[in-house]
């Protein structure tokens, strides 16, 4: 056995990323850029109105007021996509709508509100600075600026970027293929028939959608009855993705196959056992260098093993710098034992009072009590060594909720 840090360094040694796909601009939300992204062009190409009011010299209008307006020559009516022929002069004005191109002559805009408009001229009520409300060429991006790096996750904002700067396709990292398979003659589908001993396999489900919130795309195998033969075939078809995750069948007993399966398929054993809880039936090995886990059976377990070992792999292997959920020191509201020897991870409910994070247990915490998940928005994190942590002391906490 292991210790976490060992294995986790261990595991994202054997890990890589993978290639590189261009894909449309909506199909890049999420995905991790591959190439850096230059402007073409200054943006905006021009000097344009930053609102809907009146172009004019800024000497016509720098000492008006309310109560002594000035009155203007109105010459033109600019809409946004055109381009005035007209130069203004001393004592002309154009109405101008925003993100229509400065007229020549021009050096301010006064905003509609502070107008009034009578037949073929205006009076202006309000002073103004100048260059007041307008918007500069290349205020935004100049000419030749990296607007977006190779390596960043692609948000609506960087979108928006990439649709500024004339790029409907961009080259990202390729989002792994992940298979699963859950195996155990008590198992059955969501669908499936049940009786007295039968379960429904959950782990089929949160393991696919972990996966998904990764942004790699699950795999589902099914169900594996526990025979050797039957795990084998479905470990065949698994071996062609990405990354291959099997849930229980690792540990001692009498019908768990899939560590010797997996041997067999060719997989060579990095490690077995962490010395974490929960979760410390755990296999790592390769197929080439395609990553193999065996997660435990127990629903909390294989959520956290694959939160605290799954979930950074499939980031590196999708370029992402950033490969853990955010830890925060948190007050405990009530006292925790451990035994010593094994990093554990508790199911905490996260709240932030009075401009302090405070945590405390979700309740029972056995590792086959998945509600204790679906209550949890942090990971409790207690040390190897510590044995208490008593109410009021701070705690790491690994939080779940992006919301946090």
């Amino acid at each position: 056995m292991i210790s976490f840090d060992e294995a986790l360094n261990n595991i994202l040694s054997h890990i890589h990323a993978l290639g590189l796909e261009k894909v449309s601009l909506l199909e890049s939300l999420g995905r991790v850029l591959a190439e850096d992204i230059s402007a073409k062009r200054d943006i905006p190409p021009l000097d344009n109105s930053a609102m809907d009011g009146y172009a004019l010299k800024f000497e016509d209008v720098q000492n008006t007021s309310p109560d002594h307006p000035v009155r203007l020559e109105v010459i033109e009516d600019l809409p946004a996509g055109f381009i005035s022929t007209k130069k203004i002069e001393k004592g002309k004005a154009i109405r101008i709508m925003t993100g229509a191109p400065i007229p020549k002559g021009a050096d301010t805009v006064i905003p509609v509100e502070e107008t009034k408009r009578e037949d073929r001229s205006v009076l202006i009520f309000k002073a103004a600075a100048l260059d007041e409300n307008i918007r500069k060429s290349g205020e935004d991006v100049r000419k030749g600026d990296r607007v977006i790096s190779m390596g960043d996750t692609l948000r609506p904002a960087e979108v928006g970027m990439l649709a500024s700067v004339g790029r409907s396709f961009v080259a990202v990292y390729q989002r792994p293929l992940v298979a699963i398979l859950c195996t155990g003659d008590e198992l059955v589908d969501v669908d499936g028939e049940l009786d007295e001993v039968k379960i429904i396999s959950s782990n089929s489900y949160t393991l696919a959608a972990q996966v998904m919130d990764c942004g790699a795309i699950p795999v589902q195998l099914g169900i594996a009855k526990d025979r050797r033969e039957e795990i084998e075939e479905k470990l065949r078809q698994g071996i062609r993705a990405d990354v291959l995750i099997s849930s229980a069948g690792i540990s001692v007993g009498d019908y768990d196959f899939v560590k010797d399966v997996m041997k067999n398929l060719g997989m060579e054993m990095v490690f077995w056992k962490v010395a974490m809880r929960p979760g410390q039936p755990l296999a790592f090995g390769t197929i080439g260098e395609k990553p193999v886990f065996g997660l435990p059976g127990n629903p909390v377990s294989s959520m956290i093993s694959f939160e605290q070992f799954v979930r950074p792999s499939l980031l590196k292997m999708m370029g992402r710098r950033q490969l853990f959920r955010p830890v925060i020191e948190a007050i405990l509201k009530e006292q925790i034992e451990k035994k010593p020897g094994s990093r554990y991870f508790i199911r905490g409910s996260v709240s932030f009072e009075k401009d302090k994070y405070f945590v405390t247990t979700t309740g029972e915490q056995g590792s086959g009590i998945l509600r204790s998940m679906v209550r949890a928005n942090g990971l409790i994190v207690i040390p190897e060594d510590q044995k208490i942590v008593r109410e009021g002391e701070k705690v790491k906490v690994q939080l779940l909720d992006r919301n946090l």
